[in-house]
């Protein structure tokens, strides 16, 4: 049917009407190839751009022969024709009785006027099929940046209730899962694959300090936030590092607050899912950097806890933690006086 009525058009219609279809059709193509490495696109974009070559060559073929048209009869043939046409005037006379005029030539198309208003109208949706997925929403398969599992109903434990104003999981969780997440680690091209929270407790406290903590996973770095609201200030958990297995101990000041910076493994632990189900020994895992921030200016007690790790082993520049502390410790309260 489209053929059909294709061949219905004006051949200056047609023409530039396929030659406008075929440029905007052929050049996108072969940018989407380009872009996508698809050698199935690549060569159905320069089918369009040869089509639209030949069909470019044979409007320079028409304009060509308009504006120098060969002769279409002999000498002999003009003379004939010159000789009948005294003859024919005279005959048109006798039987409408008027006087001879000049023959008026048939009025011609404008041909270049329907090739420019083609030209113009198929450019026009060209370039609206161009831009549209720049503004629409795609439906291509990308994946999605994960959002914190929900946990709102999740009844709190007692050592929420007997805090005061204590951050949850949840709040943590949307506090870190930031869309500039992945650029302050150093990877923007990246995406969060899980992100989720916790409303814990410390362990070997007997569920009598809250721990809430929020943890979001990247293909490259694990990010994770926790706040343990002990009694315990930087300056005495920077005495207790002295005598554990943690590294490279760096005190600083994040936001007026008194911090440090250390390095330590995580824990690596092997489940067997076989005939025994029994799991493995706990193993060392790979180096974490973590900074531990006071959760108020005075170091009353208490402090939040940011960590990155990789399976790989590499680390983020320290930049990356105090910059993700800077966005999240303004989410959290600051612990009351007591």
């Amino acid at each position: 049917m489209l053929g059909f009525l294709l061949r219905l058009l004006p051949f200056w219609v047609r023409e530039p009407l396929l030659i406008a279809v075929g440029s905007v059709l052929g050049v996108r193509i072969m940018y989407l190839a380009v872009r996508d490495h698809d050698r199935v696109a690549a060569g159905l974009g320069v089918v369009f751009l040869v089509f639209t070559a030949i069909r470019v060559h044979a409007v320079i073929r028409a304009l060509r022969a308009r504006r120098n048209p060969s002769p279409t009869a002999s000498a002999d043939g003009a003379a004939v024709v010159a000789a009948a046409q005294p003859q024919a005037q005279a005959q048109a006379q006798a039987v409408t009785g008027s006087r001879p005029r000049p023959d008026t030539p048939e009025k011609e198309h404008n041909a270049w006027g329907q090739a420019v208003a083609a030209v113009a109208v198929f450019g026009a949706l060209g370039a609206a099929l161009w831009v549209a997925p720049r503004f629409m929403p795609s439906d291509d398969n990308a994946p999605q940046p994960a959002s914190c599992s929900g946990g709102a109903h999740e009844e709190l434990p007692k050592a929420y209730k007997d805090t005061p104003r204590p951050v949850t999981g949840e709040e943590l969780c949307k506090a870190l899962n930031r869309p500039d997440l992945a650029e302050l680690l150093g990877t923007p091209e990246e995406t969060a694959t899980t992100a989720s929270s916790t409303n814990n407790t410390a362990p070997l406290t007997d569920g009598k300090v809250a721990q809430p903590e929020a943890e979001v996973t990247f293909d490259t770095y694990t990010v994770n936030v926790s706040a343990t609201y002990n009694e315990l200030s930087t300056g005495q958990y920077v005495k207790l590092m002295k005598f554990g297995d943690e590294k490279d101990v760096k005190t600083l000041t994040v936001l007026g607050r008194p911090a440090v910076l250390s390095s330590d493994h995580t824990m690596k632990l092997e489940i067997n899912l076989g005939s025994g189900g029994s799991g493995g020994p706990v193993g060392e895992g790979p180096m974490a950097r973590t900074l531990s921030v006071a959760l108020d200016r005075k170091d009353r007690g208490g402090y939040c806890d940011i960590t990155v790790w990789s399976t790989s082993g590499a680390l983020p520049n320290d930049s990356a933690l105090l910059n993700i502390a800077e966005k999240v410790l303004p989410r959290i309260p600051e612990r009351p006086a007591r």
